[in-house]
């Protein structure tokens, strides 16, 4: 890490589902705390970027929020690349932008790296009214796809930050897995090269002293 830097790690995480689902919503909410109802529909991509502390690390994110519209599709695909999390959304008052999740991880199995850490989002939870989706129907679809699960609320804040935090945690700890795994097989390889110096060293004295 750069001694400069004012975090440890940074992860690249993409919001993406049906347009009107509350993907603008939610970055807002979650990167600055405000809301609006006059949000019009993300042209191609947008991003903001938040600092959080997780443990004894700093870690920024780069949050990108993609447009849901099928004529965006061909633009936002090239950004699953190099992402370490998607957060899936769909509308619980809109069982369409629900069924079509299943599209929407199809086309994270294409694009995204296949350790890339995934999330389901059941949004505008406030309007239990209208409501058109089930929790447990959401909480059945992520477990069918073993992925953690949230009815959130941008307007109201609800679960908001938990879900964030969720996915980051789940990152930084893949991240750590796989760094302290490739420093143990970098010291394995030093060990195995230094015992066959030695070994070849071993062998070049018993054979001077045969000669």
């Amino acid at each position: 890490m750069n001694s400069n830097s004012d975090y440890h790690f940074l992860f690249k995480v993409l919001l993406i589902g049906n347009s009107g689902v509350g993907k603008s919503c939610m970055l807002m909410r979650y990167s600055e705390n405000q809301f609006t109802n006059n949000f019009y529909n993300t042209i191609g991509v947008d991003f903001k970027t938040k600092t959080v502390a997780i443990g004894e690390h700093n870690v920024k994110l780069q949050i990108w929020d993609t447009a849901g519209q099928d004529r965006f599709r061909t633009i936002t695909c090239s950004y699953y690349r190099g992402a370490q999390g998607i957060i899936i959304v769909y509308d619980i008052t809109d069982r369409e932008s629900f069924e079509n999740v299943k599209t929407w991880i199809a086309e994270i199995d294409k694009y995204a790296s296949e350790s890339v850490n995934r999330m389901l989002v059941g949004n505008k939870a406030d309007i239990t009214e209208r409501r058109e989706v089930s929790y447990e129907e959401g909480l059945e679809l992520s477990r069918q796809f073993q992925i953690p699960f949230y009815e959130t609320s941008a307007k109201s804040s609800i679960n908001i930050e938990a879900a964030f935090t969720h996915i980051t945690k789940n990152i930084l700890n893949r991240e750590i897995h796989n760094t302290k795994a490739v420093v143990r097989k970098t010291s394995n390889m030093r060990l195995q090269t230094r015992q066959q110096q030695q070994q070849q060293q071993e062998k070049k004295k018993q054979e001077d002293l045969c000669c």
